[in-house]
């Protein structure tokens, strides 16, 4: 999808706040609500914005335990059927295919060590999965939620 100027304007407000009504927007941009109403609907169905939602801090909701865990194969043969077992598994936050010593990065939350340890049991055995390597994450910084979108 071809995105234009308005577009990048609505994006950008809403990336501010994802709760900004339609209204407020129109108003920033002096534009009609309906069109802001219909531009959003458009980007939404074009897949640019991908999801409203709240962002949690894991530890408030008991999962103590946050890692960044590389994903290693045997081959790319199984390569679908160990995404299928990565969107189905609720600890795993995000999967990322990469370049580099793995083929997967995941991002997951769990409650305790002992959780984590169960889970990284549950990726090995997926198929062709031969090694994991774990990166528990200590402490988060700079949390930036927001694309750099240029107007």
């Amino acid at each position: 999808m071809k995105i234009d100027n308005i577009d990048r304007q609505i994006l950008i407000s809403l990336q501010e706040d994802g709760r900004k009504t339609a209204s407020e927007i129109a108003k920033e941009l002096n534009l009609t609500v309906p069109t802001i109403t219909e531009r959003i609907r458009k980007l939404q169905e074009g897949s640019v914005i991908q999801a409203f939602q709240a962002v949690i801090d894991p530890r408030s909701v008991g999962l103590d335990v946050t890692a960044m865990i590389t994903v290693i194969s045997s081959s790319s043969t199984n390569y679908k059927k160990v995404i299928e077992n990565a969107k189905k598994t609720p600890e795993i936050i995000q999967c990322f295919s990469t370049t580099g010593l793995g083929s997967l990065m995941l991002w997951v939350a769990t409650e305790n060590s002992k959780t984590l340890e169960e889970l990284l049991r549950n990726i090995q055995s997926w198929p062709n999965v031969t090694r994991t390597e774990t990166q528990v994450i200590l402490s988060k910084y700079n949390i930036r939620q927001k694309l750099p979108i240029k107007s």
